[in-house]
Formats: C-alpha cells, structure tokens, sequence
C-alpha cells in the first residue's frame, strides 16, 4: 500500500479543522430505501445543521476532556465511518500528536478496512499501530470451549468486540489517555452494540448522531477539505461501502437493522418526536415494521443506560 499524501503538518492540519466549524455545509444526498423495505414518508427534516452538529460534537468531546485533564486520547480505528469521524474530530480537539490509533484486525477482518484505516491515518498525520486480537480471541475460544460454542454466534461475535475493548483499555491505563467511543445513535437505540466491547469509552462524540448524518457529515468533511484546498481525509471507499462490524463472515449491518435511511427517518419520528405505533401508521409507516423497531429501542434501554456520555444533538 502506497501512503496517501497528509495534511501537510499538525499547525495546517488544526488550521483547516478549524474551518470545519465556520464554513458552509454541503448538501448531502440520502440513500433511497430498497424495494423490498417498507414505505417511509417523504419527509425528514435533519434539524440542526451540519455544521451546527459538528461543533457540538467537537464542543462536547474537548469540554469533557477538559474537564478530566486528559490530553491524548485513543481509540480503535476500524476503517469504517463511525471510526473515521471521530478520529477527525479528535484531531481537531487534541491535535495529530495526541491521538493514539490503534487497527485491532480479528478473524474476519477485511484487507481493505486496514488499507482504509491506513489511509485515514496517514491523512490525519496520526499514528495508527496494528493489534491483532485473533490470539486472545482464539485464547477465550479455547478456554470456553468445553462450555459454550465459540464457532460462531452471538458469544463469538460478542467476544471478539470485548478484546478490542481490552486492548484500548489497557492501551488507555498504560499511558494516561482517553479512550474515545465511536458509537452511534442509530445503533445504540436498536441494541446493535456489545456491552462492555464497543460501548465502552469515557465519551461518544457521535453518540447524539443518526447513522445518516455520520454518513453526511464525513461527506461534508470531506468537502470541507477541498475547498480549503487540502487532502480529504476520509478515504472515499470509506463513504461507499457497505457497513460492517465485521464480527461474522460476509457481515453487513444493514442486513440486521434495515437501510439506516429507512431505519433513522423511523428513530426520529419515534424517540425524538414521540411517534406512537397508530402515529407513525398514520404518517405512513408500516405497522408491522414501525413495531418491531418500537420493540427493540424500548428492549434495549439497559444498554444504552451503560454507554458513555455524548453531547446531545437536536432532530
């Protein structure tokens, strides 16, 4: 893999950051649902700006760290979206020398998200080092193996996503940083998570953000960059493909939850503006499906009471 060009250097990194919080946001397209997917209606405001939602996320995260004195931070870089986000709020917040990336390849971990992960990096100007989590993963399978079936499953999968914690954690306690949580908001209200794995973290910068917006702010950082005449840096493959939290083989988020443009125009109507069942029938969701996301976001509640504090953003 051939290193992608960086942002020239920390001050002109942070000077362009800055520009993220005081230029114009750039429209963003959504992703229409599938045909298969259930009807939604046209309509969804976003709220707040982009931008708006930017700086309250940066905002949230450089006050919080503040606030514990913390001034390096670390976090798993996966080469997915979320990841690629706060590693570009971070920078921002902290500066390049002060966040601390760390690729935690498992058993079903594609080639291209560490390329993607690489890229990212190497862009920021941050460093990026690799951990295998296959041998402690293969460690607990072994350990496990005369009580539970580690092949495949909700244990495996769960597992896998606890050792990144434990790497990061350790990482964290070893040299004094912070570890950054990457979740979203559209995951945590469908309990699409792993306790004690990827909910962990002292605070979630993008925890009051819709899947979509993450997708649309990336885009809009991206933009951003051009226009100031600089690298982009979140690597365009990132944007296009397919989410993964890559815990089984030919994995891919949407497959569980629905497309996140069906699935958050629905969040929104029922957990930031109190759309009920009958409401949300009325309005021109199906029934069947509006109910089984009902279901799930009131389910797991115990989750979400155990994730990391996160600036809230307005819908």
């Amino acid at each position: 893999m051939t290193p992608q060009d960086s942002l020239h250097d920390e001050a002109s990194c942070s000077a362009h950051f800055a520009t993220l919080v005081t230029g114009t946001p750039a429209a963003a397209a959504y992703e229409a649902p599938s045909a298969h997917e259930a009807a939604v209606p046209a309509r969804f405001d976003l709220g707040q700006s982009l931008q708006e939602k930017y700086r309250i996320c940066t905002q949230g995260l450089a006050e919080f760290a503040a606030g514990m004195g913390a001034t390096d931070v670390v976090l798993g870089l996966s080469g997915g979206i979320d990841s690629s986000l706060v590693a570009v709020m971070c920078v921002q917040v902290f500066g390049a020398d002060h966040v601390h990336g760390y690729m935690l390849p498992g058993p079903y971990s594609t080639d291209h998200s560490l390329t993607d992960a690489q890229k990212l990096a190497d862009n920021l100007g941050i460093s990026a080092s690799t951990i295998s989590i296959v041998p402690a993963f293969q460690g607990f399978s072994q350990v496990l193996s005369g009580h539970c079936d580690m092949s495949a499953g909700r244990a495996a999968e769960n597992t896998q996503a606890r050792c990144r914690m434990a790497v990061l954690m350790a990482l964290a306690n070893a040299h004094g940083w912070m570890m950054v949580n990457t979740g979203n908001k559209s995951e945590a209200q469908m309990g699409y998570s792993t306790l004690y794995g990827d909910t962990a973290g002292a605070y979630a910068p993008i925890g009051g953000l819709y899947k979509t917006d993450v997708f649309a702010m990336s885009a809009w950082v991206n933009d951003q960059a051009k226009l100031a005449g600089e690298v982009s840096p979140i690597p365009e493959h990132v944007l296009t493909k397919p989410p993964s939290a890559e815990l089984a083989p030919n994995q891919r988020d949407e497959d569980t939850l629905g497309s996140y443009a069906w699935l958050d125009r629905l969040l929104v109507d029922h957990v930031d503006r109190g759309m009920d069942v009958a409401a949300l029938q009325d309005a021109g969701y199906d029934p069947v499906e509006a109910s089984r996301v009902i279901s799930r976001v009131a389910h797991y509640a115990f989750k979400r009471a155990l994730e990391p504090e996160f600036p809230p953003i307005a819908y």
